[in-house]
């Protein structure tokens, strides 16, 4: 007999996966010129020259034994002392290598803080719009999602409701910023206010809520921003990061989970979570990799041409009438789906018709977001250049009059 969870969730399978399929197919059907797919967000530009070079001068200077042996369970040693450095220089911080657990992608991540945080039953409490995978990276490790509902204005955190819903289940608190799929930013106020709720909540818990930092599109900003590092701001922080949008390699499943230095067992949580690795076989991220990233810590792909579309698609979805806020970074736009002809935005029906014109967008029911759909603009810019005649036209001939 087969697992009976798993053998259900094939009946969920994730909507963004099956829109870049189908448009795969569609590609090969009429050419991948004529089909404009922003479905998936998967880095459209090379890794850096630097990652490179590192990749070919370890393979050929390091010895193949100890290069393609083991690491050890929680991690190189060398590796993790540069990364923790590289972030104490960043963000004025203290961590140390004892802080620092490399894991396979951010996904990993997520999955080792969130088991070593909390108890089967307990609630993570996430913001929408939010990556729809949260929900069975947080309910697979026993312990239950809790979504608070988007602010549609700002796409900032609803405080009021945020503060209803902690209880005696509350185990952490998870935020996603550069936010996947708004493009949002959360400002300092609102970490701050953040901060001192959690402070306060645990206070009157009697235990810490930790605060659980996705962060896998930080290095993607625009306008000149920054993104506040929340760690600095709350103690009880554990960061999840991923190389895989900043240096564009996400076939290579490298990031880490970084443990605030002043957290509630902070000596503790990296070897907790190379406990964690046992149990769920998730053991030693690529030794190559570990090293060839740990080379090239500060290095970016080119990420600017993601700026440049947002600012071709933003300019056109607003020319057309959208609602739509301006992200400040990653390489996703929320626009509002146009009203249909009962005046109601239904984003399930505006990405089917988009569909018909070879526009593969995702609606963003999934992401916690009912009537939006996501934009993954990841593309070439010449991608974007040809789509926007195709959007104007679809927008006239679907929505003319309605």
């Amino acid at each position: 007999m087969v697992n009976r969870q798993y053998l259900e969730m094939l009946g969920h399978k994730s909507v963004i996966r099956e829109l870049s399929e189908y448009a795969t197919a569609r590609a090969k059907e009429i050419g991948a010129e004529n089909i404009y797919d922003f479905s998936l967000g998967n880095p459209s530009v090379p890794a850096p020259e630097a990652f490179k070079e590192a990749l070919i001068r370890i393979t050929k200077e390091t010895d193949p034994l100890q290069l393609h042996g083991y690491s050890p369970t929680v991690g190189n040693p060398v590796v993790k002392k540069r990364i923790a450095d590289s972030l104490n220089r960043r963000f004025q911080m203290d961590y140390g290598p004892q802080h620092i657990f490399p894991v396979s992608g951010a996904t990993g991540a997520i999955a080792h803080a969130v088991r070593a945080v909390s108890e089967p039953g307990e609630e993570v409490i996430v913001f929408a719009p939010f990556f729809p995978e949260y929900i069975p990276y947080i309910n697979g490790t026993g312990a239950q999602i809790r979504i608070i509902p988007a602010s549609f204005e700002d796409f900032q955190i609803r405080f009021d409701l945020l503060e209803e819903a902690i209880s005696e289940k509350t185990a952490a608190v998870l935020v996603n910023s550069p936010n996947n799929p708004s493009g949002v930013v959360c400002s300092e106020k609102t970490l701050e206010r953040l901060a001192a709720l959690l402070r306060k909540k645990s206070a009157e818990l009697g235990r810490n809520i930790f605060l659980i930092s996705d962060e896998p599109y930080r290095e993607i900003v625009f306008d000149h921003k920054t993104v506040p590092y929340p760690a600095s701001f709350y103690e009880h922080t554990l960061t999840c990061y991923s190389f895989s949008k900043a240096l564009s390699i996400p076939g290579e499943r490298f990031g880490y989970v970084a443990v605030n230095p002043q957290a509630e067992h902070a000596e503790d949580l990296v070897a907790m979570f190379g406990q964690i690795s046992r149990g769920i076989g998730h053991n030693c991220p690529s030794s190559l990799i570990q090293l060839a990233v740990s080379e090239t810590l500060e290095e970016t792909a080119d990420l600017s041409v993601y700026e440049t579309n947002m600012n071709l698609l933003y300019d056109c979805f607003k020319e057309l009438g959208f609602e739509v806020i301006r992200p400040d970074g990653t390489f996703y736009i929320m626009p509002k789906a146009l009203p249909e002809a009962d005046g109601l935005s239904d984003s399930i029906a505006f990405c089917r018709k988009a569909l018909q014109h070879d526009l593969v967008f995702v609606p963003a029911d999934g992401f916690g977001a009912p009537g939006y759909f996501r934009v993954a603009y990841c593309v070439e810019t010449q991608v974007v250049e040809r789509a926007i005649p195709v959007l104007r036209r679809f927008v006239e001939e679907e929505y003319k009059g309605v």
